[in-house]
């Protein structure tokens, strides 16, 4: 089995055979490109962590919103702020988690 890499959107796939076209973005086959070892370890070793950082991300999104229903909430100001300095950190971790993300991605570890 070989991995291939579209140099267009970055679409990672296994096939015995090249495609004719990119099933995501539909560029023309060649810009489909046979990825050697080193380039098929960066991303499959990185696939734990890439799936932690997406749960991390929703997660904190999830987070957000709660927050918002107790801001909206408006049951007393120390509740309101303890909400908003919650939805705060939420979003700083995850911009955290989006940075690293888009390093790997920069890296070819995605």
């Amino acid at each position: 089995m070989n991995t291939y890499k579209c140099s267009v959107c970055g679409y990672v796939y296994e096939s015995e055979e090249i495609y004719d076209k990119c099933p995501v973005c539909g560029a023309p086959r060649d810009k489909m490109m046979e990825l050697d070892q080193e380039a098929k370890d960066k991303v499959y070793n990185s696939d734990v962590t890439n799936d932690i950082h997406m749960d991390i991300i929703t997660l904190a999104a999830s987070l957000i919103e709660l927050c918002e229903d107790g801001i909206e909430e408006n049951l007393d100001p120390t509740c309101v702020r303890a909400f908003e300095i919650s939805k705060n950190l939420a979003w700083q971790i995850k911009q955290v988690s989006k940075a690293e993300l888009e390093k790997h991605v920069q890296k070819g570890k995605w």
